[in-house]
């Protein structure tokens, strides 16, 4: 018990991210900071020298993002973070990255917005940015936490399945947990699997820099190994070569998201409470699932069956989760700060086999339980009318 008492610490959400981050291998990291997750660059600002990293403040978000794509590049694990107007500006290096393939991780402490906004409130606006931000059909994996202890493990995983899929990921936090203060227990390092990207075990003058294994996700090799390739968003083909054959730029844009879509079983993850005999289900993520959570215990204990359904990734959508739920429950509240941007995706999963309502707020404030709370008893009550 002394053991775990001394590891156990009061840690900020956005601490927790640059812990987690550094345990994972991210050794560079650049950023412009922006309210609310300048921690997270004070913080790498402090960390990275001493372990031999590198951090620099880019003079804006474009620029932060290429330089992460170049480090990463170069064999180096990189991480940047932003909120608001600098996720929007990191959009297009985004699609340059996915197209790319090159592994990086992009925090997002999600603030109230369009445009300025409220720099300092909570709001999960930006769920559908971090799917379709950039353009064009494009892969990506977003996680969501909702907890300082799982800010923590989603870093570690958000540069584990960026370093394994050669892919864009973004870790989706919003105001609430990137400030929130928790005691937490870390893992032990060793306790922590830590994935590196494939090396190419071919000789240089062999390599095809984007000939895909079995699993769809070519083997990288670093700039400066003596592996010459070319590094293009343009459409290209296995050498990395410019091309506008239409079945190669087919080709490779399927392979893409199929990297991504044929190991859906290891990327998107949910969380549950109280779901094996629940009548109504709220699904909610990010900071408004802790009272949610809230919510579905005093819907318990006043004798309702409510249960909470928590997408850890937010995308991939945890489409088949979501669709078997809704075979077997009668209604299901999406609990959101935005007018119901992840709404629609339950929706379209449901396909009518439930009622789908939403509780919304835009205020700059957190969702309380006793709203959540009263639209499972307004449901409740309606059910038991009719």
């Amino acid at each position: 018990m002394s053991d775990v008492v001394e590891m156990a610490r009061l840690m900020q959400g956005n601490e927790a991210v640059v812990e987690g981050a550094l345990a994972a291998g991210v050794r560079f990291f650049a950023g412009y900071p922006i309210t609310p997750s300048t921690e997270i660059a004070e913080l790498m600002a402090e960390r990275l020298p001493v372990l031999g990293g590198k951090f620099i403040q880019m003079e804006d978000e474009i620029a932060s993002m290429a330089a992460v794509i170049g480090a990463s590049l170069t064999g180096v694990k990189a991480l940047t973070a932003t909120s608001g107007p600098g996720f929007s500006l990191k959009q297009e290096n985004i699609g340059y990255a996915a197209m790319a393939e090159i592994p990086c991780v992009v925090v997002n402490v999600q603030r109230w917005g369009p445009s300025t906004g409220i720099p300092t409130a909570p709001a999960q606006g930006d769920v559908m940015q971090a799917r379709w931000g950039t353009h064009g059909d494009h892969p990506v994996i977003v996680l969501c936490p909702s907890s300082v202890r799982e800010a923590y493990t989603l870093s570690v995983r958000a540069v584990n399945l960026s370093e394994k899929y050669r892919v864009p990921v973004i870790l989706l936090m919003d105001e609430v947990i990137g400030h929130m203060r928790e005691r937490v227990v870390l893992p032990r390092a060793e306790e922590l699997e830590i994935i590196e990207r494939k090396k190419p075990g071919s000789k240089p003058q062999d390599y095809r820099p984007y000939r895909s294994d079995e699993d769809g996700v070519p083997p990288m090799a670093n700039f400066g190994d003596g592996y010459r390739y070319h590094v293009t968003g343009l459409v290209h083909d296995e050498r990395g070569n410019p091309t506008t054959d239409p079945r190669v730029a087919e080709d490779l844009i399927l392979r893409l998201h199929r990297k991504l879509t044929d190991h859906l079983d290891d990327i998107v993850t949910v969380d549950s409470y109280e779901l094996a005999d629940a009548e109504v289900v709220v699904v909610a993520y990010g900071g408004v699932a802790r009272s949610a959570k809230r919510a579905v215990k005093d819907a318990r204990a006043a004798g309702i069956k409510a249960g909470l359904f928590r997408p850890v990734t937010i995308w991939p959508f945890p489409e088949e989760a979501v669709a078997e739920l809704a075979g077997r429950v009668r209604h299901i509240i999406v609990a959101e700060m935005n007018l119901g941007q992840l709404k629609g995706e339950v929706e379209r999963a449901v396909r009518g086999r439930a009622a789908v309502t939403g509780v919304h707020r835009l205020s700059g404030e957190l969702i309380a339980f006793d709203e959540i709370l009263s639209a499972i008893r307004e449901v409740t009550i309606n059910a038991h009318a009719s």
